[in-house]
């Protein structure tokens, strides 16, 4: 599961950063590793960008990104 397919509002743990090169260089600055949690805040009409909100930072994230990020729902 990916952070795209959560729902608003829900709260996850991330298990996986797939994204390579400079795009999962950035994300693992900003936090994206392993055991981080947060929680989808909203997503725009057609489903992106996506709002997050990591260790207390809200980020947006485009569709792209989002699908690769592997989660576990909490």
């Amino acid at each position: 599961m990916t952070i795209y397919d959560l729902e608003e509002e829900q709260k996850f743990k991330i298990l996986r950063v797939k994204l390579t090169g400079e795009i999962g260089k950035r994300l693992a600055d900003m936090g994206f590793i392993s055991g981080a949690t947060g929680v989808v805040v909203r997503s725009a009409l057609f489903g992106s960008p996506l709002q997050i909100n990591l260790n207390g930072c809200n980020i947006s994230l485009r569709k792209k990104e989002a699908r690769g990020i592997e989660v576990e729902p909490l």
